[in-house]
This record gives structure tokens, sequence and C-alpha cells, in this order.
């Protein structure tokens, strides 16, 4: 479960259990802060945080300020100025400022679009919420829009793939192993919650949704199955296609796809060979390196999480 659905899912639960949170959401930021906008922790009854929104001397702070509110029921929006007065004895001197939302939450109605927003991400679908911040001088909303967990397929279930697997479902993938081996591509190697398909591999990535959230990664036993898997979703509209595999073996390849007629275009999109220049030797790092590229590329195209803020009369008119 991704960071976000985890934090949605506590404070729904705390709150049908009647034990109010007080959810902390970065919503501005200017200069350099130690989070950016969407970033956020909830402060639960017993003054314990989940989520993080920096750490250090920010996260202190804003812990103390947001159990206050949640005691008396109410919410605000804080500025946090990172000069010395806040930071100087943790060395935590960013020079920027913060504008964080308050928001209690002790009601269930009150978690009624966070219900919503969860619903929406269990389905691999995007979602947006409202924060409305009504009891502060100037009224104001700020929308906020999440991502569903991205999507990771890898082709191949050897030693790499092992690794890499174990590494970007901590990374919130949903992660997806395909090869025809049954005892490779085994739970015993391949734990829950990583997903397994077990059949011809070029076939078998034929049949899966490939879409603008999905990464493929191609790291199978030998360079035909690379060669095919890479030709069954080269025309797909995925987010990141990378495959293994020394210069030369990578150049044999795209000059068949090409013999084959595939375009230029496409084949310059694949990132081969695959990883970031770490030079990694080890599996480990092999797939350390790949990991690091996918993140890369999972930040080269980030939605504003937060926009705003709006008039707090333009946000309800929006919703009437």
């Amino acid at each position: 479960m991704s960071d976000v659905k985890s934090l949605f899912t506590g404070m729904i639960d705390e709150v049908a259990a009647g034990r109010p949170v007080a959810w902390c959401i970065v919503v501005e930021t200017t200069g350099s802060t130690p989070q950016v906008p969407g970033a956020m922790m909830y402060v639960d009854a017993a003054s314990q945080t989940h989520g993080t929104i920096g750490g250090g001397c920010v996260e202190a702070e804003m812990r103390r300020r947001a159990f206050d509110l949640l005691q008396r029921g109410a919410s605000d929006l804080v500025e946090i100025v990172l000069d010395h007065d806040l930071g100087w004895d943790d060395g935590l001197i960013c020079g920027g400022t913060m504008k964080i939302a308050v928001l209690t939450l002790s009601r269930i109605e009150q978690t009624l679009d966070l219900r919503e927003a969860l619903a929406r991400l269990n389905r691999g679908e995007t979602a947006e919420t409202t924060i409305e911040l009504a009891g502060v001088p100037s009224p104001c909303s700020y929308r906020v829009h999440f991502e569903p967990d991205p999507k990771l397929v890898i082709a191949g279930a050897g030693h790499i793939a092992q690794e890499l697997a174990r590494l970007a479902v901590g990374l919130g993938f949903q992660v997806t192993v395909v090869d025809n081996r049954a005892d490779y591509a085994h739970p015993r190697r391949f734990p829950p919650p990583i997903a397994l398909a077990v059949g011809e591999i070029d076939q078998t990535l034929a049949t899966l949704p490939l879409d603008g959230a999905t990464y493929v990664v191609i790291v199978t036993r030998g360079h035909k199955h690379d060669r095919t898997a890479l030709e069954a979703v080269i025309r797909s509209s995925v987010r990141y296609l990378g495959m293994i595999g020394s210069e030369r073996k990578v150049k044999m390849i795209f000059d068949q796809l090409m013999e084959k007629g595939i375009p230029a275009e496409l084949i310059k999109r694949v990132r081969a060979p695959i990883g970031l220049s770490i030079n990694a030797i080890t599996v480990p790092e092999i797939a350390v390196s790949i990991a690091a590229q996918l993140i890369a590329a999972r930040r080269e195209r980030v939605e504003e999480m937060v926009t705003g803020p709006f008039p707090l009369a333009f946000s309800q008119n929006m919703k009437g």
C-alpha cells in the first residue's frame, strides 16, 4: 500500500473509531524547504505522527501545533519560516517558507472525500480532494491531486528481477513479474504483494494493460527473449521502457527491430543499456541503478499536487 493510501486509511479508521486526527498537508512553499506541496502527515489523539512533512524541527513544531488544534477541534493555515529561530539547533537552516494546512477531522462525514479518493486510488484512478479553511483570516481552499500507484512490469524472473522487484515495492510500485518458467516466477522468490504472470513472455506482455502509468523493465535470460519482449511492448504508451544489455547487444536488437519496420522514434524511447550510470557491477547494484532511473522517470513529469489558494466561496460554488 502506498504512503498516501496508508495515511488515508489510517485517518478514516481513527475517525471511525471515535478518535479525532489533525491532517497536516503542505500546500505552498517558497525558497528551499525539506518537502514540497502535497507532503502530508497526521497527528492522532495520542499526539503520535504518521507520515512526514520533512522531519526534524519542522515536524516537531507542526506536531505541537497540530495537536493543540486537534484538542480545540480547530483547523488553521500554519506558516513555518525555516530561519535561525526554528532550525538553528538542528542545523536545518533552509531559508524557505512552508504553508501547511491543518484540518481537524472528528466526524465520519468529514472523511467522505478521503473515502472517495481512497476508492479511486484503489481502482487505479487519479483522485482529488479539496482542503477548505473557513476559520482563517482569509478563508480559502486548496485542491489536492493524487496519482494512483505506478505499475512496474518486469519481463524476466532472474536475480536482477528479484532484487528490483523488492526495491520497487518499497518505492510504491505495483509490481508484476512475467516469465515462462514457473519455478522462477514463483511466490517463494517473489512474495506478495508482487504479482506473477507465467507464460511466454512476449505473449503475456501483450495481454497486460500497458498505459501511461506503467513502467516496463526487460531483464530476461537472453537476447532472444529481450528482443521479443521489447517488440511486444514498444508500440505501447508506457511511461518508461528499459532493457538490459551491453551496447553491442542493444545495437543488434535495435537493428533487428528497425529491419522489421519499427520506427526509429519508438526505438529512441527505450532506455538501453538500462539504469543510471553508477558503475554498478553486482546484482544489487544493478537493481539500484535501475530503480534510480525509474524514480527519475517518475519525477520527470509530475503534475502539481496542490493548486490554490482559491477564495472559499469559489470552491463552494464549484462543489454546488
